[in-house]
């Protein structure tokens, strides 16, 4: 037994070390090709960068899906997106304030809350407004979320021309060319998913050694570890004073995650609500108000570090509140 938990150990450390390497690649990767075709960073983040790194989420709710089992696609999802907001954009503005653009306030931050609302209102329909025999993700309501998708990624790359006055600086270092950064951010996204997927396998596995129960993993080990590739993303990001590249992966993870993954599984299977409570539907539209307050209210140019302790207290109060009703 010893033997097999040293081994899970290195194998963690091993896969923790990937998930850094790869996202050093895929940030340095994405930063060029913003670049050299001028799109903005916070473009690359929301859609190349995003997608990427919510690959893991991908797999796990579409299997989910594909097995009936409605749970772990939606709560796989939920808490994703709930631990990307309020920890790791928190995380990432505690290291270094975020620059919030004009577009992020009128367009990409707004979309964030009309998405999350779209969700409870198409999926809690029963609830709010009495409407069918349960509450249910429909496949009628999968392919609103997919359209939708489509819609805005067109959007995003039409408006994405331009430079982020704070994120398109040189920074004295040979540029890079398209096939090599191009070949870091496929490199960098492998070793993400590998390393992601490899993390959740020890954690879990170290958990269940140490005696945890199943749903204890679940809420840490599983919604932790399947955002592994996005905190680390954003930690770099936020080192390398990248702040629009992080922002845009996070809000391109929460709307993949929504309308193209529950979208997808919901035309795999209809997905049933019955079991997501009000406390985290309310936690998951909590998070993304919070990130409108900081740019519209607060600051109007920054998430500093006010804005992230808020984000972190609130997350630290959902998992306390999680712990205590396990």
């Amino acid at each position: 037994m010893e033997i097999g938990l040293l081994l899970q150990i290195l194998l963690l450390i091993v896969s923790l070390v990937m998930i850094v390497a790869g996202a050093e690649f895929l940030v340095d990767g994405a930063s060029a090709i913003a670049r050299k075709i001028g799109i903005s960073e916070f473009v690359i983040g929301l859609t190349i960068v995003g997608m990427g790194t919510s690959a893991p989420e991908m797999v796990v709710s579409y299997t989910g899906a594909a097995k009936g089992f409605s749970d772990i696609a939606l709560g796989n999802i939920l808490g994703s997106n709930i631990f990307n907001t309020l920890l790791i954009l928190g995380v990432t503005a505690m290291i270094m304030p975020i620059a919030i653009t004009p577009q992020n306030r009128k367009r990409d931050i707004p979309m964030n809350i009309i998405i999350t609302v779209l969700l409870l209102v198409l999926g809690l329909h029963k609830t709010f407004f009495g409407l069918g025999a349960s509450d249910t993700l429909s496949r009628i309501d999968g392919g609103i979320l997919i359209a939708l998708f489509v819609a805005y990624m067109w959007s995003a790359f039409k408006q994405g021309k331009g430079t982020d006055s704070e994120e398109q600086t040189e920074e004295g270092t040979k540029e890079k060319s398209v096939a090599l950064s191009l070949l870091m951010i496929a490199g960098g996204l492998a070793a993400l998913i590998f390393g992601g997927d490899k993390f959740v396998d020890s954690a879990t596995k170290i958990a269940k050694m140490a005696g945890l129960s199943d749903k204890f993993i679940a809420i840490t080990v599983l919604a932790g570890g399947t955002s592994m590739p996005e905190l680390a993303t954003c930690i770099v990001a936020a080192a390398k004073k990248r702040g629009q590249l992080a922002l845009g992966n996070i809000l391109g993870s929460n709307i993949f995650n929504i309308l193209l993954i529950l979208g997808g599984s919901a035309l795999i299977c209809p997905l049933s609500l019955q079991n997501i409570n009000f406390v985290d539907a309310g936690v998951l539209l909590l998070s993304g108000i919070l990130v409108m307050l900081s740019a519209v209210f607060f600051k109007k140019d920054e998430m500093d570090r006010a804005d992230a302790a808020m984000m972190l207290i609130c997350f630290a109060a959902y998992m306390g509140w999680l712990f205590y009703n396990l």
